[in-house]
């Protein structure tokens, strides 16, 4: 099978709409089912033969260097490719572009999917595309551009056309891409798009831009409802996603970790996945679509569900919670209620007997 060899993940996004976490943790490095999100994209690529990614962030790298170091003989080597100041999609790319040296795939680092990549290399390759957009179906055109497709080739962009203005075109950018280095040289440094300029301007200018329609998961996560989602879709097995694994799980999704420890009288309701050390106390009722770090302690009668809980985190007896994110080292003290997309940053603590209205956020953000 033909392969590509290299690629590019795009992870320098603010993820503002997940504050607080986002303050401390960047968010294609949030914890995601098992390991940092990125690492589930990495192995992805790795398994359709991608040998060296280039990790295009934003002016603080810092973050990302323990991160590449996760791949040490993992078949995989992971750059870190600074962008001192915001360049829009393709800019960053533009930027690394003479650190590639063929055919090379581009992913958005924060975006939930499981297409075909290697039947979008495949495609590409067949074609001999200067440029291959993976697309999705949607069944309301208004909110997206569409792709115009003609024989698998993209002849036009239409930006949120009216549902039935164009019959048989139901086609959209799901930001992932397989590109020639030469398609892209063309363009200056600097800001650059790849929807508002570069696909417009390659197919105006003749080059040859395919669409691979591929079926399948495309989820933004970049809101705590779709952080939640998104997890659902991993945990309940609609799709794979690599860093779950390495946990083994019974007919019901009930994964567990080494050393965790779940006392008598506990319920557990799967999908679910406890990492090492947590410990879940008599009473207390876990899941379904609950993701709970290393450490996690979960007292008496508490009620957990459709969250997610970050490592050394403490959710106290009496607890009620549908909906959570909370990050590292967080304290959610005796018989506190959690209305759903709250998001609690590391180190916060809730007194007992706290309610916590829906959508409230500690700290806010800017405090």
């Amino acid at each position: 099978m033909r392969r590509v060899r290299e690629a590019m993940i795009v992870a320098g996004g603010a993820g503002s709409r997940l504050r607080p976490l986002t303050d401390t943790t960047p968010k294609p490095l949030l914890p995601f089912c098992g390991g940092p999100f990125l690492e589930g994209v990495v192995l992805r690529l790795a398994a359709v033969g991608v040998e060296r990614v280039l990790l295009v962030v934003g002016a603080d790298t810092a973050p990302f260097a323990s991160f590449a170091g996760l791949f040490r003989n993992r078949g995989v080597h992971v750059d870190i490719v600074p962008e001192p100041e915001p360049l829009d999609t393709a800019g960053g790319v533009r930027s690394a572009l003479d650190r590639v040296t063929g055919t090379f795939l581009v992913l958005n680092g924060d975006i939930l999917t499981d297409v075909d990549l290697a039947g979008a290399v495949a495609h590409h390759l067949d074609a001999d595309a200067d440029a291959t957009l993976v697309l999705t179906r949607v069944q309301d055109t208004s909110t997206f551009g569409v792709c115009v497709l003609e024989e698998g080739r993209i002849t036009a962009f239409v930006e949120k056309p009216e549902p039935g203005s164009l019959p048989g075109q139901d086609t959209v950018n799901a930001g992932t891409y397989v590109l020639e280095p030469d398609a892209i040289a063309r363009f200056p440094q600097g800001r650059l798009s790849f929807e508002r300029t570069v696909f417009p301007q390659l197919v105006e200018g003749g080059a040859a831009v395919h669409g691979f329609v591929a079926d399948g998961v495309w989820a933004d996560l970049g809101t705590p409802e779709r952080f939640l989602a998104g997890q659902r879709l991993a945990l309940s097995g609609a799709m794979r996603w690599p860093t779950l694994d390495a946990f083994d799980g019974d007919a019901e999704g009930v994964r567990l970790a080494s050393g965790v420890v779940v006392e008598e009288g506990a319920k557990l309701v799967g999908p679910l996945l406890l990492e090492p050390g947590v410990r879940v106390h008599a009473g207390a009722e876990v899941g379904p679509d609950v993701v709970l770090g290393a450490g996690v302690q979960v007292g008496r009668n508490a009620r957990l569900q459709d969250s997610v809980v970050l490592a050394s985190s403490v959710i106290e007896a009496d607890v009620e919670a549908d909906g959570l994110l909370a990050g590292i080292e967080v304290h959610v003290g005796r018989g506190v209620h959690v209305g759903r997309e709250v998001v609690l940053g590391d180190g916060q603590r809730i007194a007992p007997g706290t309610r916590l209205e829906a959508g409230v956020r500690r700290p806010l953000p800017g405090a």
